[in-house]
């Protein structure tokens, strides 16, 4: 079946001397693996329209196994994003985790605009954190190990919230907080960022100006809970580690 639809490549590689075989996150059809035949050949069009992180319209014939892209056009290349190393390295990143995080063929409208606005704002703004964190905290509840953000994860209370604790997996509050001796110690305005973050869709938030110090924290914090619950290996954070973006 023939179908013509928006999608985001997550990650190509080569097959044969002239084929690709692309992931992509398809607006309709969530997750595809297919075969660009000649993609890899002198002046071919696919070879355009098949770049990770790409967002185009393609003409796909879908099949039960390795479908396989007939056409494509560009519709945003985001082409600032590319031009800037520590960019490029944090779209890898949240590139990598949807790859992980999504199973093939699974639709899901949500996760594809989100993808979609979070390239676009990366894309226009200097600031790559913020968004950043918007994206992944989503994710992590799409994988089913998302922080409690909302209320403390020990006794439920939504007041004098204080902490985020690693261990516990979310926020604690005053009453809660010596339950986890390395628990980070975070503002009320930053507890209700988190919130937002993962509560609110990124389209529908403005431009959010945050200290330095915080980003770092956010960092840190976002880094180390993947590493406690996330299980998957990605490569594309180890290189963001050597760029020195997790670091405090």
């Amino acid at each position: 079946m023939l179908s013509k639809t928006e999608g985001i490549i997550l990650s190509n590689r080569e097959y044969g001397e002239t084929h690709k075989i692309v992931t992509i996150l398809t607006k309709e059809h969530g997750k595809l693996s297919a075969i660009c035949r000649g993609a890899n050949k002198v002046n071919s069009r696919l070879n355009v329209v098949t770049q990770p992180f790409l967002k185009g319209n393609y003409l796909i014939y879908l099949s039960k196994g390795l479908s396989t892209v007939q056409q494509g056009e560009v519709v945003d290349s985001y082409r600032y994003l590319r031009e800037d190393i520590i960019k490029t390295a944090y779209a890898a990143y949240i590139i990598e985790l949807t790859d992980k995080l999504l199973l093939e063929k699974e639709s899901d409208l949500y996760v594809f605009s989100e993808l979609s606005n979070t390239l676009k704002r990366m894309n226009e703004e200097e600031n790559d954190v913020i968004p950043v964190t918007m994206y992944e905290l989503k994710m992590f509840q799409k994988g089913g190990f998302g922080p409690i953000i909302n209320h403390c994860v020990l006794c439920q209370q939504t007041e004098r919230l204080c902490a985020f604790s690693i261990k516990e997996g979310g926020i604690l509050c005053e009453n809660c907080v010596h339950n986890d001796e390395y628990a980070y110690r975070i503002s009320v305005k930053l507890i209700q960022l988190l919130q937002i973050f993962i509560n609110t869709p990124i389209a529908n938030i403005g431009k959010i100006s945050v200290q330095k110090d915080n980003e770092r924290l956010l960092r840190r914090l976002m880094d180390e809970y993947y590493e406690s619950y996330g299980g998957f290996y990605l490569k594309s954070k180890r290189f963001l580690s050597q760029l020195h973006l997790f670091e405090e």
